[in-house]
């Protein structure tokens, strides 16, 4: 029970609209189950702007409204002196349902060319004098860019209309209500700049609602950070440290001024959805995962100053094997070291296991690392003692970046941990896309013959359009991994690089992992199903309400809907055959 009172909040309060048509398209393609539903959610006075760009919206036949932007710094490092570069950026956010039309308009005047990143996402669009316009009928994260600038560019959040759950919207509910610590619009603090969220609690940050405090879940459990609202600059904007059932849906973390846009450490059952931070700082990492279990990071886009994405094992008091992590449909923009960083920190002395990490979906837009290193957009460094094992990249698309390398999977020691890892080994690289002319040589190299890389499969990776593969046509002198260009050391053991058709594997699948879970009804649940010889799609079947299996990584998610046990039979199915299993899934009462 959470009594909001004794939380002394001090607001400034603000204006939102929300605005519907139904009248018909004038651009772009639309759904026509869809209602046309436009909300812009409003900035209070005091949150830094920028007037780079102006923005407005409407739904199709509508009136034109206008999109706060709102003021973001990017950091990168200048290779001549090791100092900062802190450059001002700009955020808008809108969000929608059915079609909206969008106008980006440059206060630097006419737009010679423009483009909207991630570019697989394909996003029509048109340029006319100082504007660029565009048409989208579903949720996006999108940078806007003029004139080929990656600094003074803007990023659009196109999210989908927020559907409160009961405890946020109850119009009965006093403001006081248990359990739902609620933020209007407007700028709050709250003292020491922290807020202690306590167990089987809700804070709600509603669209134009800016919190000027670290949000802090520290051994709680049931509760969550929802909304459409802003985490403003506090040190590390968001914690999560020895909990569990904890969810992050939809906030905006703006500039912290030191430490990571979100920690998780040593803590199970996280869902991480919909977040989107940048930062300028010198350590100013997205988001960052220690020695936890049972950990989903969907639909976020970071740029950050450093590190994206993060997986360790031991750093600071937490302690123990990292495992079942899965990071999806999310987009990574790394100004300073790697967007994806696995492995560097650990224990040593009780050396532990990063294991069963999944990365699907993941569009990679700038990666720019002057030391040779900390490089490589996926970066598998395992340190400390660490091995890491079971690792799965699959669908990611790489566009061209500043400097550093596509993949880098080595077993090393570096100033950042004391120690060498043990090995890295069972790593499944499919439909991984490079396309670009600046990427330095990749980088495969166990530490010696104790400390290997074995067991690493590449399938479909393509370079600027073409397939490497160890059939392909190149002279009989070269190796295959001359063609990505990629050096592999003698401490490289199994290495293998597939066309799309050849069956990766040669025996059926074995289902690994636990046989039972459980799960607390009303609050988000990950199961990662996994399983031996290299599957290329899961099954469950019997999964309670609430649930469902994605196919292409063996994530079970969803918030089951209500309390009772459930036998589940998982599947992994590969080229050779299918296996099976059985998990029992109890879902608790909250």
């Amino acid at each position: 029970m959470t009594d909001v009172q004794s939380i002394d909040v001090q607001s400034i309060d603000a204006p939102g609209a929300d605005v519907r048509s139904g009248a018909a398209p004038s651009i772009g393609p639309r759904r026509p189950e869809a209602v046309d539903r436009l909300v812009v959610h409003p900035v209070p006075d005091g949150v830094p702007l920028n007037t780079s760009f102006s923005v407005k919206a409407r739904t199709p036949g509508g009136d034109w409204r206008a999109v706060p932007v709102m003021r973001a710094r990017t950091r990168t490092v200048d290779e001549r002196t090791g100092a900062g570069v802190v450059r001002n950026s700009s955020v808008a956010n809108l969000d929608f349902t059915g079609t909206v039309e969008v106008e980006v308009t440059s206060s630097k005047g006419a737009i010679g060319s423009a483009r909207i990143r991630p570019l697989s996402y394909g996003i029509p669009y048109e340029v006319g004098g100082d504007t660029v316009h565009l048409s989208l009928t579903e949720p996006r994260n999108l940078s806007v860019e003029a004139d080929g600038d990656l600094h003074d560019n803007l990023h659009l959040h196109a999210n989908a209309i927020e559907e409160p759950r009961h405890e946020e919207s109850d119009p009965d509910a006093p403001d006081d209500a248990p359990h739902v610590i609620r933020f209007g619009p407007g700028i709050h603090t709250v003292p020491d700049e922290v807020l202690k969220v306590p167990s089987d609690t809700t804070v709600h940050l509603a669209g134009g609602a800016v919190l000027k405090a670290r949000v802090e879940f520290t051994h709680v459990e049931n509760a969550r950070l929802t909304g459409r609202g802003t985490v403003l600059g506090p040190d590390g904007g968001i914690l999560v440290a020895f909990s569990r059932n904890i969810e992050i849906d939809g906030v905006l973390v703006l500039d912290p001024r030191s430490g990571y846009a979100c920690t998780i450490g040593q803590s199970r059952q996280v869902t991480v959805r919909n977040l989107h931070s940048y930062s300028s700082g010198r350590w100013g990492d997205g988001i960052d995962v220690f020695s936890s279990e049972d950990v989903l990071i969907e639909g976020a886009f970071l740029r950050n100053s450093d590190d994206c994405v993060a997986i360790y094992g031991h750093r600071w008091d937490y302690r123990g094997d990292c495992r079942d992590i899965v990071v999806r449909d999310s987009t990574l923009w790394a100004d300073t070291a790697h967007p994806v960083n696995i492995g560097t920190h650990g224990d040593p002395e009780r050396p532990e296991v990063i294991e069963n990490i999944v990365l699907s979906g993941i569009d990679v837009l700038q990666h720019r690392e002057p030391q040779i290193p900390y490089q490589g957009c996926l970066a598998l460094n395992a340190g400390d003692g660490n091995l890491i094992r079971g690792v799965r990249i699959q669908d990611v698309r790489v566009e061209d970046f500043a400097r550093g390398q596509l993949i880098n999977l080595r077993v090393m020691a570096n100033r950042y941990n004391t120690a060498p890892g043990r090995g890295i080994e069972d790593v499944y690289v499919r439909d991984l896309t490079y396309d670009g002319t600046r990427a330095g040589t990749a980088i495969l190299a166990g530490y010696d013959a104790d400390r290997p890389v074995r067991n690493v499969t590449f399938q479909n990776l393509t370079v600027n359009g073409t397939v490497v593969h160890d059939a392909m046509e190149k002279p009989g002198w070269f190796l295959t991994t001359d063609m990505v260009p990629m050096f592999a050391n003698e401490h490289v053991h199994g290495l293998r690089f597939l066309d799309a058709v050849t069956a990766a594997a040669t025996t059926t699948p074995e289902i690994t992992g636990v046989g039972e879970a459980t799960a607390t009804a009303g609050y988000a649940f990950n199961h990662l199903v996994t399983a031996t010889a290299l599957p290329t799609s899961f099954g469950a079947e019997g999964l309670p309400r609430g649930l469902a299996v994605d196919r292409a990584t063996g994530l079970v998610s969803g918030t089951p809907a209500e309390p009772g046990i459930h036998t589940v039979t998982v599947s992994a199915t590969n080229a050779v055959g299918t296996a099976t299993g059985s998990l029992e899934l109890t879902v608790h009462h909250p």
